[in-house]
């Protein structure tokens, strides 16, 4: 395994960077945000800006055309997307995964290949774990990739897949051998490639706009260099970069908590009742100030395992802590500043709503909370145990 790490970023370049991408999302992403997401529509001039800003490449090494900044810098620039449309942070996920999946694992050859048109966000990347009877039970993985001379034969169906028909580089666990093994799967854009296709683009309650998607392989070919790493490690593979995951999605959970608390604190000063504004209730105070502490402790818990990712670090259970936190901060969050806006927070005509529906997709995704608390619980006697 080679790894090609960035080293910390300055942190004066990485306020000039969120501070930019904070702009962008003020000047062309929240004013439209409850248009595209109630159209459920993808935001292509938003997707092609954000590629103009780099962001497709933010973590990619400089030697491969990306911009080499560091995980802090990362998670500052997911929050701030999540902070306009939480959907925007899932465009760069999966793909996001997927780079670090080349770039850790990949062959040189691999690399140079796939690495530089990720950066510019000219072929977006898709992880494929998941099937319909492989969720959290990764184990039970059928997709099949059979060797066949310089070939591999592909036939299985995989499920909730981000990005999935606007991807051209999918990175694929499939059982070989061996065991599970991980795969680069090269595409054209839309619903079918080879045999490969997209079988069910699945409706959702929130997380509108971007397309989630079930696969379908039907022995579809991949060239013997397709093959990612070691054959049989490619859940671990996969398994690793999961931790980026559930980082993403507790920087999202700080993101969409901040964007309901500053639209409940607003409203709080400005909303009058009994003669005066209801910040000035104490039942809402109460509120605001819960709402306002764990904003801030998820946001340091989050910091906290991107630090330790990036360091290089074992962060399994700083990143499920993470996770679990941020992501149930914002449900909470959210439920909260509806609350405190009362019967317009329950219309379509403020994002209140939105954040309301978009936060339960954090507490399932990358794994769910549930599986979060067992990660964490197994972590901490693994490291008990150690220390003996």
């Amino acid at each position: 395994m080679s790894e090609d790490r960035n080293q910390d970023t300055d942190p004066e370049l990485r306020e000039e960077m969120v501070g930019t991408v904070r702009k962008f999302v003020a000047r062309e992403v929240i004013p439209v945000a409850s248009e595209f997401e109630h159209a459920d529509e993808y935001p292509a001039a938003i997707v092609a800006a954000m590629a103009d800003l780099g962001l497709f490449g933010i973590t990619i090494p400089e030697e491969y055309g990306g911009l080499g900044l560091d995980l802090l810098t990362y998670v500052g620039v997911i929050e701030e997307l999540s902070y306009g449309w939480m959907s925007l942070s899932g465009v760069l996920n999966t793909h996001t995964m997927c780079a670090t999946l080349i770039a850790t694992y990949g062959t040189d050859e691999q690399k140079q290949r796939w690495l530089p048109q990720m950066a510019a966000g000219a072929r977006r990347g898709a992880l494929s774990l998941s099937e319909p009877d492989a969720g959290t039970d990764t184990r039970n993985i059928a997709c099949r990739a059979v060797r066949d001379g310089d070939e591999w034969v592909v036939t299985g169906t995989k499920a909730w897949v981000t990005n999935g028909e606007r991807a051209g580089i999918v990175a694929l666990a499939a059982r070989t051998d061996e065991g599970v093994s991980a795969f680069i799967v090269e595409k054209e854009p839309g619903p079918r490639f080879g045999g490969l296709s997209v079988s069910k683009n699945i409706g959702k309650l929130g997380y509108r706009g971007i397309e989630t998607v079930e696969m379908s392989y039907a022995d579809h070919r991949l060239p013997a260099d397709a093959l990612l790493g070691t054959a049989g490690r490619g859940l671990a593979e996969i398994l690793g970069v999961l931790e980026i995951g559930r980082i993403n999605i507790a920087a999202r959970g700080v993101g969409v908590a901040r964007a309901a608390f500053d639209a409940a604190l607003a409203y709080a000063q400005e909303r009058v009742t009994m003669g005066k504004p209801i910040a000035e209730h104490q039942a809402i105070q109460l509120k605001l100030a819960d709402m306002a502490t764990r904003l801030e402790a998820a946001r340091l818990l989050t910091q906290s395992a991107a630090t330790r990712k990036q360091a290089g670090e074992r962060c399994d259970v700083e990143a499920g802590m993470a996770k679990l936190f941020a992501s149930e901060t914002a449900l909470e969050v959210a439920t909260e500043a509806m609350r405190v806006h009362g019967g317009v927070g329950y219309t379509t005509d403020l994002p209140i709503e939105r954040y309301y529906r978009d936060a339960p997709l954090m507490i399932i995704g990358e794994g769910t909370n549930e599986i979060q608390r067992i990660v964490i619980a197994r972590g901490l006697l693994a490291r008990a145990r150690a220390n003996q």
